[in-house]
């Protein structure tokens, strides 16, 4: 296991100044985005987006919260924040996104130099660098960008057959009574003829997955349907999801298999699963917790799946950051499986790829430790070949218990990765 790596960018003077004031509405926020280093955290138009850097650290290794939580910290306490809004999002943000596994990937947390948010029917701007501060900037609308052009779409790491025999292979050590459930997940690569403008596939998630949170920092953008964790003035929840089965388009036939889904002994398994682990994560932090009984049932535009939202009260005697409870989240049996070590073991034995961030938590925290991740699930990190042509990594995952159908979870895994996919295309 590797070492936490520090690289960090920090402002020359070693204090951020940041001013928040509230402006007129204008429009979708998405629309307003530059090319200079975009960053978005949103659902049902509402949240937060951002650009340019004014400051940013990027770490790896297992002491990767840690590390980032720690930084974030001494920012805060170094800076200077002036909020005349006064609502969540509001003052001075970071946004961030962290890899899946302890032993690879980068994770980042970015300060934008100017931030635009939306609650409510309320809308501001928070200005942020390392002196006074100018007047609020115009918001203007920014020309619609350019659509991916020629989009390719080849198998990743592990072709659909080779998958297949991986997941029966889970199944069968699942059935010895090696654990109860992986998470396991592949790869589909898009290339295009030009470098990937992510503002493109961004403001069509927005549109088609508004009951999802749309995001993207610093590559790794998608429309993920799973709050990981929010905390708010010593309230936290969390929206588990697991147990998925693909929508027909039909609105009759679409109830029937909601009814199916929320019967389904697989798919129930699954989920008491994933709801238990992040009940007995968050515990330890919460004076209260509710846990519902039973799961209902989320209707997203492409699938359907079994959710619980868990909330609980945080006493004043936890100082815990909303980065620090992503952690002590991560990774859920809804991303990892059941018992958690031994899972996250067979993932890097047998998946056959590199997540990256892909599962990782992403969202934003403000200077009082409050904010929200979610799961980076319906996701794609994307970057330029230098050939200069753009290269787009999609990842799809599916929760493997002792009766899963390899047929079956690889349909599933085709249905994930159809939000990405769609956004890409014209």
């Amino acid at each position: 296991m590797t070492s936490t790596q520090r690289a960090a960018t920090s402002p020359v003077s070693g204090r951020l100044v940041a001013r928040s004031m509230e402006v007129p509405d204008p429009g979708p926020l998405l629309d307003l985005l530059p090319e200079d280093a975009p960053v978005a955290w949103l659902r049902r138009g509402e949240g937060i987006v951002g650009w340019g850097v004014a400051a940013s650290i990027r770490t790896t290794g297992p002491d990767r919260f840690a590390e980032a939580n720690e930084w974030w910290q001494e920012i805060a306490a170094d800076s200077v924040v002036r909020d005349d809004v006064g609502v969540p999002g509001s003052g001075m943000v970071c946004l961030g996104s962290f890899g899946f596994a302890d032993s690879r990937g980068d994770s980042v947390l970015i300060v934008p130099r100017v931030v635009v948010g939306r609650r409510g029917n309320r809308t501001w701007v928070t200005l942020i660098g390392e002196d006074e501060l100018s007047p609020a900037p115009d918001l203007v609308v920014q020309p619609v960008p350019p659509a991916p052009d020629n989009v390719v779409f080849t198998d990743g790491e592990v072709d659909g057959a080779a998958w297949e025999a991986v997941v029966a292979a889970a199944v069968r050590r699942i059935n010895d009574g090696e654990l109860e459930k992986v998470v396991l997940a592949r790869d589909l690569i898009a290339t295009t003829d030009a470098p990937l403008d992510v503002r493109w596939p961004l403001r069509r998630l927005g549109d088609i997955y508004e009951m999802c949170w749309t995001f993207h920092v610093d590559g790794l953008f998608g429309a993920t349907p799973e709050l990981l964790v929010r905390r708010e003035r010593g309230l936290v929840t969390s929206r588990v999801l697991a147990g998925t089965i693909r929508r027909t388009g039909d609105d009759e036939r679409d109830l029937a298999l909601a009814a199916t889904l929320a019967r389904s002994s697989k798919d129930l398994e699954e989920h008491e699963y994933a709801v238990r682990s992040v009940a007995d994560a968050l515990a330890p932090h919460c004076s209260s917790m509710n846990v519902p009984e039973s799961p209902f049932v989320l209707h997203l535009p492409n699938v359907m799946h079994l959710a619980t939202d868990v909330a609980g009260v945080v006493p004043e005697t936890d100082s815990s950051t909303v980065l620090e409870l992503a952690a002590a989240l991560h990774p859920s049996a809804a991303v990892g499986g059941t018992p958690t070590d031994v899972a996250v073991a067979m993932i890097e034995e047998i998946e056959g790829m590199d997540r990256g961030r892909y599962a990782g938590p992403v969202g934003w925290m403000d200077v009082h430790g409050d904010g929200e991740f979610g799961i980076a699930l319906r996701s794609a990190e994307y970057d330029t070949r230098p050939d200069g042509t753009g290269r787009v990594r999609l990842f799809a995952g599916c929760g493997i218990v002792a009766e899963s159908d390899p047929k079956s979870e690889l349909a599933e895994a085709q249905a994930k990765f159809v939000p990405v996919r769609d956004a890409l295309t014209r």
